[in-house]
Formats: C-alpha cells, structure tokens, sequence
C-alpha cells in the first residue's frame, strides 16, 4: 500500500513538473516559426477572425461568412491558452506564397453564391465588418467590401494584394490591400450571382530595415507620447507631495501637539486636563485596536490584494524587460501564469491578518481566499461566455481551456494559497497592541454631517482616481480599440504614485475619522482608497457613451470585465489604504501614555 501512495504521489510530481515546464515555455516561446525563410520557402497566412469593426470583443470565425479558402495544405499549430481564452480561431488561407517570389495575380477559390449567402455579405458590409490575419505573426487587416455613399451600391473585396518588405531573411513588414478596381464584385439586394472568384497577389521589396523594429509600425506613437502623458505624471506626482505633505503636518504638527495636550503634567489646572480629555482621537485607544467586523471577508481581502499589488508589479516589469506586447495574448498567458505562483502570498497575507485579530474559523477563511476572487472571475466569464455562445462568436471560451484554466487553479493556486495559510497560522507572532482592549466597546458620539465615514469615504476615494484618470484614457484605449500600449514604463509610474497616494489618502481619513472619536477604522481606511474603483467604473460609463460601441454582447463584454477590473482594483487598493492606516494607528497609539 505505501509503495502505491508513492507511486502515485511520484507520477504527481512528475504531472506537476510537466505542466510548470509547458508554462514556462509557453513563456519563454517567442512564437511558431523561426521568422528566418529561405528563398522559395513557404510563407503562411494565417486567417483569424471576423467582425464589426466598431465593436472590438464581437468576433466571428472568418468562416462563418461564405468565404472559401486555398487547398494548400499547411500543419496548423494550436493556440496557446491565453489566445484560445481571447477567441483566437487561426484558418489556414491555403494560398501559395513562397519567400522573395513575386505573383501577378492568383486564383484562391471560386464560390457560387446564392440569395442567401450574398444577402449575408451584404448585411456584413454594412456593418463595416473586417478581418484580421497573420503572417510571420505581423497582424495584418482588411475591410469584407465597401458601400458606394452615393449610389448605395454593396462591393464585395475579392482580391488580396499582399505586398512584403524584406530584409536579407526575415520578413519587415506586411500590407494587405482589398479596395482595388478589378477586386470589386457588386453584391445585388436577394439575387444570386453565378459565380465569385476570389484572387491574390504578392509583391516582395527589400529594405534597410531591422527586424528588431519591425513591429514600431502597429505602435501609435504620436497619440501615446503626447505632452499630455508627462502632465498626467506630473499631476500625479503633485499630488502625491500635497498628499504627504498632509500627512507630515498630521505627525510632526497636529500629533505632537494633541500629545502634549494630552499628557500634561499633573500640576496643571483640572480644568485644563478636564477639556483636554473631552475629545480627540486620544479617547478611543481602548477600541481601536478591536477585531473588526467581517474578519474572514476583510482577512481574504488584504490577502488577495497583496497578491494583486505583488502581481501588477511583477507582470509590468516583465512585460518591459521582454516587449511582451508584440506577441499575441502573451501578457495574458503570463499573467495567469504569475497569478498561480502568487498565490503562497494571498495564503500567507490573509493567514497573518486573521491571526493578529484572534480569529477561530480558519478553515472557512482560507477557503474564501482561495476561491474569492476566481470565483468572480469564473462567474463574469461565464456569463460572457453564454452571450458569446448565444451569437456564435469565437470569444466563447473552448471547453478545453476551461479544463486547463481549472487544473491550474486545482493543481496550484488552491496549494500554494493553503500552504501560505498554514505557514501564517503556524509561523506568525502572536499580537502586540500599543494599547489593551476594552471589553466594552465606548460609544461613538454624534458628529456633523461632512465628518460620517460615507463623507470621507467619498471625497477621499476622488483622490487616487484624480491621479490616474489621464492615464485611464489611453489604457482604456488600448482595452477597448485597436491601440497596442506600449508605454509600460509609463504605466509603472502611475502604479506606483497610484498606490502612494492611496496610502496617503488613507491616512488622512483615518485620522479624521479617530478624531470624531469613532474607531471603526478598519473598513473605513479599506473604502476611502479601495472606493476609487467606483469612480473608475462611472468613467468606464462616460468612456462607453463616447464611443461608437453598441450591441448587446459588446455592452455585456464591456461592463462585465471593466466591472471585475474595477473588483480587483478596489481590492488593491483599499488593501495598501488598510496597510497604511494601520501603520499610522499603531504609531499613534504608541505614544500614548494610557494609566
């Protein structure tokens, strides 16, 4: 029997080892080929999806129009994981394209086409469909036909001009051209038409070009490296010094001052010490180190958003180091790649939190860890998923990477997060409070109107969005449009002035909350950085009415992952305002002289 437990636990191993190298290769894999061809070699296009060209997320197969493709046949690699969850469905066009040979024009297929079929096309065109293929992994798009404005006539493209750019054995640069005068076939409301053939040719040029910058043509430099960019920064940057400023005069000023009052020596009139102890933030020490309400939800939470916090970081500086954006659906790969291996320190964070409060359900809080936030995860993406079944779109995720997606959960984020927990519960300090808790909690005055934790929750969390929404303009331009973002060390910046200024802000309300005499601190330092995710979601509001998005899956794509972006930012973000707040609590009350 034991030899079968080891036998079994070795092949787990083994099984474990095997997935991590495929991932790890999945990572380190720049793409399918080589990108060196020989003269008269073989060059594949790769046909991807269809679709309105307003709206980005509502693909189609390419096939589901009635195209025909070539009967070259070429071996079809699979997708990764991250391209089969983005709806990537590659056909090969089966044409014959050969490296630095050159082709007048070409047959492809030809297709007779009845009512149905051209009533199809028309009502694609009309929509303002288009396509988007793949050669030697360089993106390439053209329109399915065009409207003439002023007659209303329907053309469909027939014919492909592919026109490449080398240099010495690699391929530069790729354009493909369909609007030309012998490839239009107009498209006549419910008639048939006997027979359409669809063409292609090829013309190769050589250039001075490097390879290494071939892809900078797909990059808009002109709209992401406006001055604009440097004010967002420098914005930030202000208010980040406004900020800390405030928390220096809080410290060094106020404090010191409400100290002294506070510990005055005895020989002072009892007048004075009478009005100095009627309020202040001083009167609360005996509650505001009190377990707080919801621990295992606040426990799971702090957890995750370190992980989250450790993620983004990581995820960015990767994305830097290996221009990960050229690549298709790398940087989703990756980071659910990253999300696993994070996930010891989500287990570990939440595991510590929950034991310097004294909590007792230890198994229920790992398990709302572990699962909070996959959970979400996987409801959102099953709702987009039946939306995208209902319109027999390609972003409807394939049974098979919804097996891999939950193996990687089961296989490692689900042990790495216990083991985190179980290393917190048995590893971590027991608690050391500045200040002893009183059994009875002290009850919490009446205050004005602009001092309730709502107020302050609400003029606070303005702050971290304030820093951020200039930035949120081009990455919400890159999510939502064809813009590749590049600006990665840009993004850095934000990051990290966008978590200082939550931290400060956080400080700031908490402060302002102890001083009303109310020591429910804990949720309120959460909200008043983590509520900037609200803010960010009635951007994302604002952003959609200005565009020409429209459509019932498009809307329902939209919100539902800038609604569980917004999810895991309010996470993060009141998690590093908790963190902060904290801080601050504990050195306040330090130096409190309590009989």
């Amino acid at each position: 029997m034991n030899m079968n437990g080891r036998g079994v636990a070795g092949r787990t191993r083994r099984l474990l080892a095997c997935w991590i190298a495929v991932l790890c290769a999945q990572l380190v894999r720049a793409d399918e080929h080589s990108h060196r061809y020989k003269d008269g070699e073989q060059v594949t296009v790769w046909m991807d999806t269809v679709g309105p060209f307003d709206n980005m997320q509502e693909r189609y197969s390419f096939l589901s129009l009635p195209f025909c493709v070539g009967s070259k046949d070429v071996e079809h690699h699979h997708e990764t994981l991250g391209e089969a969850l983005l709806g990537v469905k590659l056909v090969n066009y089966g044409i014959d394209i050969k490296f630095k040979e050159n082709v007048e024009s070409r047959e492809v297929c030809r297709r007779s086409v009845a009512a149905s079929p051209i009533n199809k096309f028309r009502s694609a065109i009309k929509e303002n469909y288009w396509y988007q293929m793949f050669i030697d992994d360089l993106p390439a798009h053209a329109f399915v036909g065009g409207v003439n404005e002023k007659t209303g006539d329907v053309y469909l493209y027939t014919h492909k001009r592919f026109s490449f750019s080398y240099n010495g054995d690699r391929i530069i640069e790729v354009n493909v051209t369909s609007d030309t005068d012998s490839g239009r076939v107009p498209l006549p409301e419910n008639g048939p038409l006997n027979t359409i053939y669809f063409t292609y040719s090829v013309e190769w040029k050589p250039t001075t070009a490097s390879f290494a910058n071939r892809y900078n043509k797909y990059l808009d430099t002109e709209f992401f490296e406006q001055n604009i960019h440097w004010f967002s920064i420098l914005n930030s940057f202000m208010m980040v010094l406004f900020l800390a400023g405030i928390v220096s005069i809080i410290l060094y000023r106020t404090l010191r001052r409400d100290l002294a009052r506070y510990d005055r020596e005895v020989g002072l009139l009892d007048l004075d010490r009478d009005l100095g102890d009627e309020y202040g933030w001083k009167q609360v020490h005996g509650d505001v180190f009190r377990t707080p309400p919801r621990l295992t939800l606040l426990s799971a939470y702090v957890g995750i958003g370190v992980q989250l916090m450790a993620l983004a970081f990581v995820l960015i500086l990767y994305v830097i180091a290996r221009d990960l954006y050229i690549e298709r659906a790398s940087v989703l790969t990756s980071g659910i790649f990253l999300y696993a291996v994070t996930s010891f320190i989500a287990g570990y964070t939440a595991g510590k939190f929950y034991h310097k409060y004294g909590g007792k359900n230890w198994v229920k809080t790992a398990l709302v860890t572990t699962a909070l936030l996959p959970t979400a995860v996987a409801v959102v993406a099953c709702v987009v998923n039946f939306g995208a079944i209902g319109i027999s779109s390609t972003r409807a995720i394939p049974f098979g990477s919804m097996v891999a997606v939950l193996g990687i959960f089961l296989l490692t984020v689900v042990p790495l997060s216990l083991l985190g927990y179980i290393a917190a519960r048995n590893f971590s300090a027991p608690p050391n409070w500045p200040c002893r808790v009183n059994p009875i909690p002290r009850p919490i005055p009446d205050k004005p109107w602009y001092a309730e934790p709502w107020v302050l929750v609400s003029v606070a969390a303005l702050l971290p969005f304030g820093s951020i929404f200039v930035e949120m303009y081009y990455v919400w331009q890159s999510f939502w449009s064809y813009r590749v973002y590049y600006v990665y060390g840009f993004l850095l910046l934000m990051f990290i002035m966008l978590l200082i200024v939550s931290a400060c802000t956080a400080v700031v309300s908490t402060y302002f909350l102890l001083n009303s005499e109310d020591h429910r601190w804990h949720w309120h330092s959460f909200q008043s950085s983590g509520c900037a995710a609200g803010y960010i979601f009635l951007y994302s509001l604002y952003y959609y009415s200005k565009t020409t998005m429209h459509g019932t899956f498009q809307a329902l794509w939209y919100f539902s992952y800038t609604a569980l972006l917004c999810f895991g930012l309010f996470i993060m973000l009141g998690t590093i305002g908790h963190i902060s707040a904290e801080k601050f609590v504990r050195k306040v009350f330090a130096g409190v002289k309590v009989d």
